[in-house]
């Protein structure tokens, strides 16, 4: 019986770690999202009308472009939507998208908690079965030893 419930436990735990796992990915993309938004209001906050930047257009390659207008920046909202939004705007939707990027993190970071605290009671419960099969095997090898009367 003991065996079958070591059995469990583990794969248990082997879950449990698969989760832990892929919740670490969701927590180092979203503080990576987070660190995109920190740059483009950087950028906002220091860029200016005709200023020089490096444009991304796909494949690792860049052009050479002049800033036209900061006063009007466009903003994605997210769902394949974005807005034309002036700067001041623009920082504050980057600065509550960033809000929303840490309370995101906050409750992925609280999930791993949760699911660290049960793999350690998991574990413990495997370490006392474990002790007890150890201490069956024990009493059955000393019974063994004993002569008959």
């Amino acid at each position: 019986m003991s065996q079958q419930q070591l059995q469990q436990l583990s794969q248990e735990l082997q879950e449990i770690e698969q989760q832990v796992q892929t919740l670490q990915a969701e927590v180092e993309a979203t503080q990576e999202e987070k660190s995109s938004v920190d740059e483009a209001v950087d950028a906002l906050d220091s860029l200016e009308t005709d200023s020089t930047v490096q444009v991304p257009i796909g494949g690792g390659a860049y052009l050479r472009a002049t800033v036209e207008d900061i006063d009007e920046v466009i903003v994605d909202l997210g769902g394949d939507y974005a807005a034309e939004l002036e700067e001041g705007d623009a920082v504050s939707a980057l600065e509550s998208k960033k809000e929303n990027l840490d309370e995101q993190i906050s409750d992925l970071n609280g999930e791993i908690s949760e699911l660290q605290t049960e793999q350690e009671q998991l574990e413990q419960q495997a370490q006392q079965i474990q002790q007890q099969a150890m201490q069956q095997q024990l009493q059955g090898m000393q019974g063994q030893g004993q002569p008959d009367e």
